[in-house]
């Protein structure tokens, strides 16, 4: 991506993918469209590995409900207002972004791709987009910190039943120079989710997306030999202290006081629990409903976002869950966002082509956002608000 902000990068991009197309009479090598990105993708990845990524709680109602709301809001485009010049820059905990996009902690991406998060680290650095981490990754932290290099990253944390293994990752993501901990509160325990019940399947049992886990000095010290002595009961470890449903608000107060990083909430959908976690010393809140995987008929996160964002007042908020394209991007941020983090779309690059998948996503992703920016009349994000907006949803629905 290039060092200036305000160079018309949609235009190019459009430019650049039809001159290949002409000179190589052959469309791009990586979908464009999200549907046939989606259906390539799992028709590359195993059965299993598919219905883990695409799949959600119960019905996968949440899934739908969540696309639905983006449905809700239409952007009102205004014209002729000199948009050759935009700039997608963004500040975000004192650090400038050159994109309002981040990428969602996603885990077991080693299902997807051989290289998993390391090939997302590498397509992040290579693009200056930050990436968010999970707790659940195939390689260690510090693995993934060390492709990332410079680039902003940020480290999820799922709230391990044993509170000696939260806080050893929180100081190990300090000492791998992570600048944020994301603490993601809705996945006390794991949502039903059909397609992966239906097969059997859970990947952790298979070994993957446990790095972080068997890497721990406080998860090792629980065991009685060391893992790679006893793969087996080292699983079934992770999975009876992977989460903990007895935490509470005073739980949150005491992580805050366990490190000195920013520490955002993740998994938020009511305003009062949003307002309670400021109080508990939240320095910011994802919107989120974990990409309809936990609660099967919840509220699409868009619907959650204003009420949320009110709440709050000028701490930050993020939003999670049904990023598709750059109009979504637009709304959301509209809506009061001040970032966005993109997920299953850069999982089915990465199960495509590794790295160079999801940097074409990440490319793709770039241009819509910034071609949809200026042709809905505007040239920086500071210029959106509900009133570019359109509210289409029945009368009478309040936000919650």
């Amino acid at each position: 991506m290039s060092d200036d902000p305000s160079e018309p990068y949609g235009e190019h991009r459009q430019r650049d993918v039809y001159a290949s197309g002409m000179l190589a009479d052959d469309p791009p090598e990586h979908p464009v469209r999200y549907e046939e990105l989606e259906r390539r993708a799992m028709a590359a990845m195993s059965e299993e590995a598919a219905a883990y990524v695409a799949g959600g709680a119960g019905t996968e109602d949440t899934i739908t409900e969540n696309r639905r709301a983006f449905a809700d809001w239409r952007i009102v485009p205004r014209v002729l207002r000199n948009v050759s010049e935009r700039d997608l820059r963004v500040d975000l905990f004192g650090t400038e972004l050159d994109l309002p996009i981040l990428l969602a902690p996603l885990g077991v991406l080693s299902i997807v791709h051989e290289a998993g998060e390391l090939a997302v680290a590498r397509a992040a650095a290579e693009h200056d987009v930050p990436m968010v981490l999970s707790s659940a990754s195939s390689y260690t932290m510090e693995e993934v910190a060390e492709e990332l290099g410079e680039t902003p990253k940020w480290f999820q944390l799922y709230w391990s039943a044993d509170p000696d293994i939260a806080s050893s990752f929180v100081e190990r993501a300090e000492h791998a120079g992570y600048d944020a901990i994301v603490v993601t509160l809705d996945t006390p325990l794991l949502g039903w989710r059909e397609r992966d019940i239906e097969q059997g399947y859970l990947p952790f049992l298979d070994g993957e997306g446990v790095a972080n886990y068997v890497s721990d000095p406080a998860f090792r010290d629980r065991l009685d030999v060391p893992p790679e002595e006893n793969e087996g009961t080292a699983l079934m470890e992770f999975v009876d202290i992977f989460g903990d449903p007895s935490l509470t608000w005073d739980d949150l107060a005491s992580l805050r006081a366990e490190t000195d990083l920013p520490l955002i909430v993740k998994g938020v959908l009511h305003p009062d629990d949003a307002e309670r976690a400021v109080e508990c010393g939240a320095d910011g809140v994802v919107v989120s409903n974990h990409g309809g995987r936990q609660v099967d008929g919840a509220i699409g996160a868009l619907t959650a976002l204003p009420g949320v964002v009110d709440a709050v007042g000028d701490v930050p908020v993020l939003f999670d869950s049904g990023i598709r394209s750059g109009a979504d991007a637009v709304k959301a941020i509209a809506l009061g966002a001040d970032a966005v983090l993109l997920g299953r779309p850069y999982a089915y690059g990465l199960a495509l082509d590794g790295e160079a998948g999801v940097g074409s996503v990440l490319e793709n992703f770039r241009a819509d956002l910034d071609l949809t920016l200026a042709l809905a009349g505007h040239t920086s994000f500071d210029e959106l608000d509900r009133s570019i907006l359109l509210d289409r949803r029945p009368s009478g629905v309040d936000d919650p």
